[in-house]
């Protein structure tokens, strides 16, 4: 179990984000650097794979834990305990006063869900975000896992987010337009009898947790801007079973966004590196296997 002492040593890494934790507030999403898309050096490209890849690991040992009957918040104390042994600290802990270590939704929540006492049950849907903060760099991804035995409309809702994505990663590359990305994503979820969240985007991610460029996901949209190569940011498509594609906070937590019909939700994110001859997943599944 991580000590006090062992947690204030990683919320202190940089004057900066420990301005950011007692107050809740992005204060260096603020600055002139940060509304600017930025492209990366060698040495920062290298701790963006670094994070990346702590990313990747710590949501695969959560995703490990998923059944029946397990709570949300031991979830939770899975994804901090894990970061806090690697000497990095939980973007989402208290980013904005969201008060735990991961984002846990289930079933109509389409993100930003709290982890709770409620337990998973046979049939439910659940994705997990995992945001790391380590050397000064961010990651972010997630997925959306099955709780025992699904439905084969549930499965196919996943089965179609996943393919959003991939299919969006494809078009990846120098030149290439961010519009582009939700004019590839859109048209798979409609065929599969689905829709595009369009209340959410996809974000630059580096030295800032949420940055430009925003990246929407759905079709005709009016994201300006070309990929280069030294660029990181997220594709990240929310899916929802059904043609309504509206989003509703209506939880008094002010975080947990549902769909409006209840008809579940699904998502996959991933961090991405544009090279100077395509994309790089940086938080791309271990070859391996191991987490």
């Amino acid at each position: 179990m991580p000590t006090i002492l062992k947690v204030m040593e990683v919320l202190c890494l940089t004057r900066s984000f420990a301005k950011t934790y007692m107050s809740g507030l992005p204060i260096s999403e603020r600055s002139a650097d940060a509304m600017t898309v930025r492209v990366l050096n060698a040495d920062e490209i290298e701790k963006m794979r670094v994070v990346s890849r702590m990313g990747r690991e710590i949501l695969d040992l959560a995703a490990s834990h998923i059944k029946p009957g397990i709570t949300t918040d031991e979830i939770d104390a899975v994804v901090h305990e894990a970061t806090i042994a690697r000497g990095a600290y939980p973007s989402p802990l208290n980013y904005r006063q969201f008060p735990k270590s991961v984002c846990t939704s289930i079933n109509e929540t389409i993100c930003h869900g709290i982890p709770d006492q409620r337990k998973l049950k046979e049939g439910d849907i659940i994705n997990l975000d995992v945001s790391v903060y380590y050397d000064g760099f961010h990651s972010d991804l997630n997925a959306t896992y099955p709780v025992g035995k699904i439905s084969d409309e549930d499965e196919k809702l996943i089965e179609t987010t996943r393919k959003c994505l991939d299919e969006a990663i494809k078009i990846c590359k120098p030149g290439a337009l961010f519009r582009d990305i939700g004019k590839v994503i859109e048209p798979i979820a409609k065929s599969n009898g689905c829709s595009v969240v369009r209340t959410y985007t996809g974000h630059g991610v580096h030295k800032y947790f949420h940055c430009p460029p925003n990246v929407a996901h759905y079709a005709k949209n009016k994201t300006p801007g070309t990929m280069k190569p030294g660029m990181t940011f997220t594709i990240e498509p929310m899916i929802n079973l059904g043609p309504n594609h509206s989003a509703e906070h209506h939880w008094p937590d002010n975080w947990t966004c549902t769909t409006i019909d209840g008809n579940k939700s699904a998502q996959f994110e991933e961090t991405l590196l544009i090279t100077e001859t395509g994309v790089e997943v940086l938080t791309a599944p271990l070859k391996d296997g191991t987490s």
